[in-house]
């Protein structure tokens, strides 16, 4: 802004001393040629400016000729336009700043809170994490423009720049249980330095855009380094169709007789174009369905008037003889995987961790990319229809987009829905904002670097509740029974209640997974394991655990 300001002062300064000699120089000569009063320059100088402020014109005033009159009626009107645009120039950013309220630059009555360094749709996600779990945080941000649009949200913002130490003492770094860096990845280096300096042993987490520099960053003082790229790249392989992702595995221990999974529905299997109410999939496989994807929203519980498709993801949990059952009959007409072609449009993180994922299974993967590469089999634009020609599109079953911006993203959607509607496309976002555009473009599965980068410093963070998954779109959480004790999941109507749907008890440091939720009394010390949406959880933390 002080740049544009600069700018705008000087370009006015050189019209007004151009302005001012042609006017000058004009005069002299009307006024000897036209007139026959010869005036020397200065002179002339003189009445320009008399002209221009609106002044007066001493002992000129009084011209004979249309044509000295004309010019004496350019330079009023000139000096008119000059004197409005030197109100607009200096005038006004002043008065701005006069009535401005200045941008908070510490922090003093926080505590106890997160501080997140630079704001992005990253930052956003993340705060509205901590929002949903009541925590607090402080923006430190250096932009002037974004603070202002923060505070005036009503955002506990300090304005400055968050390699200071002396910005991050304003922010109460003293006070807080972590720092969150989101800024460039050399930049959070930095910020990670300043932030050891000021608290030795406050944690410290940084999100990187390249994960190869993530050794920095440790060796630097982070706790934590988070590549969300890369997970989300994963993720997006995981949900390839046919494949069943196990969304519960060796990193979380419910028990050896409890599986919770998430799988698709094959066309032609004994489940696909049949309603939810009349399969009834609890009651006939002795399963918990969590709730399903269907149409990129996540449903809990399953409306019975949803039809069960190609286009429908279910998450459900329960013995693994019986969730094998219900897989068999999801996709008891599953192809094999062998002759299966995949591509993936873009080869950053992302595009390379979904390219790593599918080489270990028997698809035939096919990369795309603006730039050549060893592991690049089609070099061009991905919003070109002839280079997905090239790479085989109308043979593939599935098509990754994990370019890095998000109109390339949609424009790319478009294309590869065009050439093969039949395709299954899962795209990677920026910003939540973008979802509802790619599925209305074509997509079937659309994930969120914003919504995961969210959820990984979440659940990196907090230590209220355990987050065990944060790229499926829904929480796997322990959490204290509350005021479930002494009552059964039935009797407090959990499900109906909060949405959320209870996996197993923890009592005694075993896990109980096999339970009837009719007859199954909550007593003190147990915990709950409870999958559900982020909104789900906050309503049980509501609605059994707050005050």
């Amino acid at each position: 802004m002080s740049l544009l300001r600069s700018r705008r002062t000087g370009y006015y300064l050189v019209l007004l001393g151009a302005t001012t000699v042609v006017f000058t120089a004009l005069y002299t000569y009307g006024m000897g040629a036209w007139e026959g009063r010869p005036r020397p320059w200065f002179r002339s100088l003189e009445v320009v400016f008399q002209s221009f402020t609106t002044t007066g014109y001493g002992e000129d005033a009084g011209w004979d000729t249309p044509q000295m009159n004309f010019l004496v009626i350019l330079m009023q009107l000139a000096g008119i336009g000059l004197i409005l645009t030197a109100a607009d120039v200096f005038a006004a950013p002043w008065i701005r700043r006069a009535l401005t309220e200045s941008l908070p630059t510490a922090a003093p009555d926080a505590d106890d809170h997160v501080i997140l360094c630079t704001y992005s749709s990253r930052g956003e996600a993340f705060l509205d994490e901590l929002d949903s779990r009541g925590r607090d945080a402080v923006v430190v941000e250096a932009d002037e423009a974004r603070a202002r649009d923060l505070h005036d949200a009503g955002r506990t913002v300090v304005h400055g720049d968050p390699e200071s130490i002396d910005v991050l003492r304003d922010a109460g770094i003293e006070r807080a249980t972590a720092l969150v860096s989101d800024a460039a990845d050399d930049t959070s280096a930095s910020i990670v330095l300043t932030a050891r300096e000021a608290v030795s042993d406050i944690e410290v987490v940084t999100i990187v855009d390249d994960a190869s520099v993530a050794h920095y960053h440790r060796i630097a003082g982070a706790d934590d380094v988070l590549s969300p790229r890369q997970l989300l790249g994963e993720s997006l392989a995981h949900h390839v169709p046919t494949s069943v992702t196990t969304v519960v595995e060796d990193s979380v221990e419910l028990g050896g007789d409890l599986e919770l999974v998430e799988l698709s529905i094959d066309p032609g299997s004994d489940l696909c174009n049949r309603r939810a109410g009349e399969v009834e999939l609890g009651d006939r496989f002795a399963v918990d369905v969590v709730g399903a994807w269907i149409g990129g929203t996540f449903e809990s519980p399953i409306p019975p008037s949803a039809e069960l498709n190609e286009d429908v993801r279910l998450l459900v949990a329960g013995a693994p003889d019986r969730i094998a059952a219900l897989r068999e009959e999801a996709t008891s007409t599953i192809r094999s995987l062998s002759g299966r072609r995949v591509l993936v449009a873009g080869y950053g993180d992302a595009g390379a961790a979904a390219a790593a994922e599918l080489e270990e299974t028997a698809a035939a993967v096919t990369v795309i990319d603006r730039e050549a590469g060893p592991e690049v089999d089609i070099v061009g634009d991905t919003r070109e229809p002839d280079v997905f020609r090239e790479a085989g599109v109308t043979d593939a079953s599935a098509v990754i987009v994990a370019v890095n911006d998000d109109t390339t993203a949609i424009f790319t959607t478009l294309v590869v829905a065009e050439l093969n509607p039949e395709a299954e496309i899962l795209v990677r976002a920026n910003d939540p904002e973008s979802e509802p555009k790619l599925y209305r473009a074509g997509a079937d599965y659309v994930q969120s670097l914003a919504t995961v980068s969210g959820r990984m410093l979440a659940s990196t963070v907090l230590d209220d509740e355990t987050v065990l998954t944060f790229d499926t779109r829904i929480d796997l959480v322990r959490l204290p029974a509350g005021r479930l004790v002494g009552s059964t999941v039935v009797d407090a109507d959990v499900r109906a209640e909060t949405g959320c749907t209870v996996l197993a008890v923890g009592r005694d440091g075993e896990m109980i997974t096999s339970f009837d939720p009719a007859s199954f009394a909550l007593e003190p010390d147990d915990e709950v394991v409870l999958a559900g949406t982020d909104e789900s959880v906050h309503r049980f933390e509501e609605t059994f655990l707050g005050e």
